[in-house]
Parts: structure tokens; C-alpha cells; sequence
């Protein structure tokens, strides 16, 4: 497809957040009203900007049967959530917790793909028993347990297998990385058609599917392309040891999008001509699974400046938010462009950091910004994915709000934590057992 198939870096300022005389607004809603009200730091997150992402993927696969199972794992909340089922997505999980969470959003079993190399049996047990549409198996060990646990449950458990297609792909950082040869996911290329004839011998499940994730921030539509080839070919030959259920091709996500800087975002028109290349007259239907695609310029993170600070030669703004609230920049050395909700005029080189007590506690680094003073606004674009749901305690600090707009109205989705909070589960008094 060549150089056609990327975008230029505008994404993070798209429709839902937006300047005026007044400052920036989320939607119709001035940001200075949501920190007035929830206080900061807290998360703010804009419904028609999901609106626009979701249809942008679900438009462009039109002439695939497809359906989008949104990552919980991207970001969780349950309003995030129950928005994206009233758009008509799935989800896919990874845990447990997140078979919780999608159940309370109203989402049933065959709205539900389970993924993740490291199921427990508790997992796979209430995967069974919620009949979820898919199970991504992937190992052998994983096999033969669900087989198990299925046989036991009396019921006979969907699976794809999920297999490493050795698609070498160029990510930001090596750690969104998770199709190349020798990577943690999935079954093994050399050992996927032996672990998917185990699985047509085994009573307590149906193997109906094949899936693959080549890894997060992919820009590019051709390794998307290859995969699909491996899995077709894959499926060619597992038909002729009798896999006759199989129908159901599962492409991940991990479909990039623009945080301002020199990244570029996939074009979904262009993604999806190229899968349907492959798949034209395979009769398979297609899952997808976006996350950052669908939330990641969803979302701000609203912080107020503490302090001004020069050390050296370095000037420093310190906000109240930090490496426990998004940490992005620190983990992954991740850029987020950060604006003042009602600029100055004035600019200023600085570090952007907040109050933990890590030299890694940053925001931004060496970054041109507004010359913003204590009791100002900054919001940190592009937070809307693996923000919130990667925040720790970390300095015993309590997690932030989070709000949702839509158009000129906002609620708190989630309430902020207080630090009775963080010691809600632990003991007291310790209950002492002899052994």
C-alpha cells in the first residue's frame, strides 16, 4: 500500500476538545467547569469522539462480517463501556476482573471474547459458564485445562486458537510488541497446526476460530495483511484434518493513532481494502479488536500547576498529577502533547513533572508549553487509553476522577478515591493462624 496508507499526527485535536475565548471545552462543556466540580487531577473523556472512532472502523469493514470487540483493557469504565454496547461493539477481556466489569455493563456471553496468555482455572471456569463467544487458547497447557474444565461444567467451550504469526511489525516502544518469533503470545507458528489437531480430538471444546495480535501502535496495513495469510493458509490445512467448524478469524487490534508528536495513525479504509483482499470468498467472519483506536484521543487528563521551579538550568512545572496517574511517559517514554486550558501567550522550555518521589515522575520532558503559573489548567491529550487503567497507589496517592461528557452535559463516572480508600482492605487487627 505504501506511504498512502498513514495520516499525518492531527488526531489528538479532534472534535471533542476545542478552544474559545473562554479556554478549552470538552464538547460544549468548558473544562474549567469539570475541575471546578470534580477537582484534579481527574480523567475527562468525550462521548462523541468514541462515537466518531467507532464508526470510522465499523464503516470502513462494511463489506466484511465483522464485529469490533473493544480491549476492556484499554480503559474499563463502566460508562466507557456501556456507551460502546449501545454503539453495538463486544469486548474483549483479558481477566477475570474484566468478565466483571462487561457483565455489569449489560454485554452477555456471546458478546465476549477471553483473551490472555495466562488464564487461571477460576478464569476459564467463569469464561465457560458466562458461554462467552470466544476463548483465545493459547498454549497447549491451556488447552488440555479448559478441556478439562469444560467436560466437568457439562458444556463444550468455543476456542480460537491464538497463534504467533512471526509478523515483524514497527512499534514506538519493543514492549507493544507481540506477533514477532520467540514473543510470550500466543501458540508457537511451528507448533500451531499440531496444538489445533490436539484440539479437534478434545470432547470439551470446538475449535471455531484462529486469532492473532501483532502488537499495539502498528501504523501499517501490510503486516495486518500477512497475518491474514498465515491464518488462511493455516485454516487450509487444519480443514483437511477435518476442521470443519472453523468461521471465525480474529485480527486483534493494536491499530495506531496519533498523540501529536511524529506518530502516524492506520487509515481504516485502507486496512480494511487490504484484509478484504484476503478474505474475499473465505467465508470467514472477522473480529477486531480496537482499544486505543476507539478511546486513546477520547480523553484528556485535566491537572492544575502546584509550583514553579528552576533547578540548574532546567525549569520545572509540577502539576498534582504524576507518574501514578498516567504512566505512559515514564514506562514507556510515551509522548502526550500538553496544552493550558486558557493560554498565556507566553511560552516556556520545561519539565512537566508531578509530586512523586521518582526522578522518573514526568510528564513531559524538555517541552516547548505554555508559560503556565501555580493554579493554572494543563490538560494531557491522548489519555484516554492505558491511563486510568494502569494508575497505582503508588506514595499511598488515591486514584483520580474520571468524567464523561456528552455534548453540553458531564457526569462523574467514576468517584475519586480518598485515602480511607487505600486502606479499606487491609487488617487492622491481624487474625493470627497456628500452624
Amino acid at each position: 500500500m505504501g506511504e498512502g496508507v498513514l495520516k499525518t499526527a492531527t488526531a489528538p485535536r479532534a472534535l471533542g476538545f476545542a478552544g474559545s475565548s473562554a479556554g478549552l471545552s470538552c464538547e460544549s462543556v468548558p473544562l474549567s467547569v469539570i475541575a471546578a466540580d470534580a477537582g484534579t487531577p481527574v480523567y475527562v473523556y468525550s462521548a462523541a469522539v468514541i462515537r466518531e472512532q467507532y464508526s470510522r472502523l465499523d464503516r470502513a469493514f462494511a463489506r466484511v462480517p465483522h464485529r469490533l470487540h473493544y480491549s476492556v483493557k484499554a480503559n474499563g469504565n463502566l460508562a466507557l463501556l456501556r456507551l460502546l454496547r449501545t454503539l453495538g461493539a463486544g469486548v474483549d477481556i483479558v481477566s477475570a476482573g474484566e468478565l466483571h466489569r462487561a457483565l455489569l455493563a449489560g454485554f452477555s456471553g456471546p458478546d465476549i471474547v477471553f483473551s490472555g496468555v495466562g488464564k487461571t482455572e477460576a478464569e476459564l471456569v467463569a469464561a465457560v459458564d458466562a458461554r462467552v463467544r470466544l476463548i483465545n487458547v493459547e498454549s497447549l497447557g491451556e488447552l488440555h485445562l479448559l478441556d478439562e474444565v469444560a467436560r466437568r461444567l457439562g458444556r463444550r467451550a468455543d476456542i480460537a486458537l491464538r497463534v504467533n504469526p512471526e509478523v515483524t511489525v514497527s512499534t514506538p516502544h519493543a514492549y507493544i510488541r507481540t506477533g514477532g518469533r520467540g514473543d510470550k503470545f500466543g501458540v508457537p507458528w511451528d507448533d500451531a497446526l499440531d496444538v489445533a489437531r490436539v484440539a479437534l480430538r478434545l470432547p470439551g471444546v470446538r475449535l471455531v476460530g484462529l486469532d492473532v495480535h501483532i502488537g499495539s501502535m502498528v501504523a501499517r496495513v501490510e503486516p495486518y495483511r500477512d497475518a491474514v495469510r498465515r491464518l488462511l493458509g493455516l485454516a487450509s490445512d487444519l480443514r483437511k484434518h477435518g476442521a470443519s467448524d472453523l468461521a471465525v478469524l480474529d485480527l486483534g487490534g493494536g491499530f495506531a493513532v496519533s498523540y501529536g508528536s511524529d506518530e502516524v495513525e492506520v487509515d481504516p479504509d485502507a486496512l480494511a481494502q487490504a484484509v478484504e483482499e484476503e478474505l474475499a470468498d473465505s467465508g470467514f467472519a472477522l473480529v477486531l479488536e480496537p482499544g486505543r483506536f476507539l478511546v486513546g484521543n477520547a480523553g484528556v487528563l485535566l491537572t492544575r500547576v502546584l509550583y514553579r521551579k528552576r533547578s540548574g538550568d532546567k525549569e520545572y512545572v509540577i502539576t498534582d498529577a504524576g507518574m501514578t496517574d498516567l504512566l505512559r511517559p515514564s514506562h514507556y517514554d510515551a509522548f502526550h502533547a500538553i496544552d493550558a486550558v486558557v493560554p498565556s501567550g507566553a511560552r516556556i522550555r520545561a519539565d512537566v513533572v508531578g509530586p512523586v518521589c521518582e526522578s522518573g515522575d514526568f510528564l513531559a520532558r524538555d517541552r516547548d508549553l505554555d508559560d503556565a503559573a501555580p493554579g493554572d489548567l494543563l490538560i494531557v491529550r491522548s489519555a484516554g487509553a492505558y491511563g486510568y487503567a494502569m494508575a497505582s497507589h503508588y506514595n499511598a496517592r488515591p486514584k483520580p476522577a474520571e468524567v464523561l461528557v456528552d455534548g453540553d452535559s458531564f457526569a462523574i463516572a467514576t468517584r475519586r478515591e480518598t485515602v480511607a480508600d487505600l486502606v479499606r482492605q487491609e487488617a487492622h487487627e491481624l487474625d493470627w493462624r497456628r500452624v
